[in-house]
């Protein structure tokens, strides 16, 4: 499954937790970045989260900083989304992505684009 399938998302209340999963294979390089990406209503879409998986370092926005954490399973590109105390501010579609033949210093999702995209998830939190 090259495109990466995501599951989890939601509505939840401020303040809630959710958590998103995304499975991703058939990559020949075993040099995976991924990376949560998220669209608020009527804006573009914005690099949250990614991690390298061969070494585990990751990469967080400041928005996001000490509440979400992205990690990995020990099944190849299988990664998660934790995501605690939300606010209203955290709505919108998140998408997981995945870029092969990466590198832990080409990580940022928000500079270096990502080419395979999950079909997204609604996330919605209420105040």
């Amino acid at each position: 499954q090259v495109r990466p399938v995501q599951s989890g998302g939601g509505s939840v209340q401020a303040g809630g937790s959710l958590r998103l999963s995304c499975v991703a294979s058939g990559y020949s390089d075993s040099n995976v970045c991924m990376a949560w990406f998220r669209q608020a209503p009527g804006k573009g879409r914005d690099g949250i989260a990614a991690i390298f998986t061969p070494t585990g370092h990751t990469y967080y926005t400041d928005s996001v900083k000490g509440r979400f954490t992205i990690s990995q399973d020990s099944m190849p590109n299988t990664v998660y989304l934790q995501m605690a105390d939300l606010t209203p501010e955290d709505t919108g579609m998140y998408y997981c992505a995945a870029r092969p033949g990466c590198a832990e210093s080409r990580l940022d999702p928000n500079t270096y684009g990502y080419l395979y995209w999950s079909q997204g998830t609604q996330v919605a939190v209420s105040s």
